[in-house]
């Protein structure tokens, strides 16, 4: 499969899961949001977008996961005087990489990101479009294991074609 199959499967299921495009940073050409309320987490609002990176290094894919944060705070924004009332959802964001056969430093750099920063939940997911095969976060065993359970079901729903 090659990144622009990859990148229209996941336009599909985003469509079947409810996520609606948004505008964003020119950087990602499309971006797709959602807002729902979750078991464990409440009111959370997530952002997704796939990444066609061919050449994909660590670097590249630290810098645009912190890119991806801006976006994610710019759409989830807590100000009162917001038409839907300032509510402040849990803001999660998955930036997903479309690369052929990746690297182990690449797959390390994706499990060393930092998720959660400045109020926000970052996950960064590398799709190997050669093996078609999702690499995503593991769920913990102790703290922090809502958003990572959350980060699974949606990896799962939306990324994994």
């Amino acid at each position: 499969m090659d990144p622009t199959q990859y990148r229209d499967a996941v336009v599909a299921n985003r469509r079947r899961h409810g996520f609606e495009a948004v505008d964003g940073p020119a950087a990602f050409d499309s971006l797709w949001a959602t807002r729902e309320t979750d078991d464990t987490l409440g009111a959370v609002a997530v952002l997704a977008a796939v990444v066609e990176a061919p050449e994909a290094d660590p670097e590249t894919l630290a810098e645009t996961a912190e890119s991806f944060r801006d976006a994610l705070a710019e759409q989830v924004d807590s100000r009162p005087e917001r038409a839907d009332g300032g509510g402040s959802p849990t803001p999660i964001g998955y930036v997903t990489f479309a690369v052929p056969d990746p690297d182990a430093s690449l797959l390390d750099a994706m499990s060393g990101f930092t998720v959660a920063k400045r109020r926000t939940n970052v996950f960064p997911l590398v799709y190997d479009v050669e093996a078609e095969r999702l690499h995503r976060h593991e769920v913990p065993r102790l703290k922090g294991r809502g958003i990572y359970r959350r980060q699974a079901e949606d990896a799962e729903r939306l990324f994994a074609v």
